[in-house]
């Protein structure tokens, strides 16, 4: 087992959960990927992992830290957490769904300074920034 799904299998054991054939596949589906909506992952994964399992699955991925949902007006993506990839933030296209990662050291360094200003040590955020992306503007 490589590093990553050893490091996700930790996580599910602290908790009593064991590394199933779903959650490894849905895990791996999103490895590396930009956000993706529930129905991009059923889509792919469904011939082998029933819709149910994917929906548990990601249930038990966010309450655990695995994975975070981003929300988009009424919908949501949902991508790995900064346990497995690196820091980051987006910005989201309103008409057609377009998300660009950004990775900003000023804007990190403005929510640590803002969260002084109000006495209070950070441990994590997260920065959705929409609007129209260039070809919709």
């Amino acid at each position: 087992m490589n590093e990553t799904l050893s490091r996700l299998s930790d996580i599910l054991k602290k908790d009593g959960y064991s590394l199933t054939k779903p959650r490894r596949a849905v895990f791996q589906f999103l490895l590396g990927k930009e956000p993706v909506t529930m129905s991009d992952i059923t889509k792919v994964l469904m011939p082998t992992v029933d819709r149910a399992s994917v929906y548990r699955t990601v249930a038990l991925f966010q309450e655990l830290g695995i994975i975070q949902r981003h929300n988009v007006g009424w919908k949501y993506t949902i991508e790995l957490s900064d346990t497995f990839s690196e820091h980051h933030h987006h910005i989201t296209c309103i008409r057609c769904g377009k998300v660009t990662s950004i990775n900003e050291k000023a804007l990190e360094r403005s929510v640590e300074d803002l969260a002084r200003q109000y006495g209070y040590r950070a441990t994590g955020h997260q920065i959705e920034l929409q609007g129209y992306c260039a070809a919709c503007a």
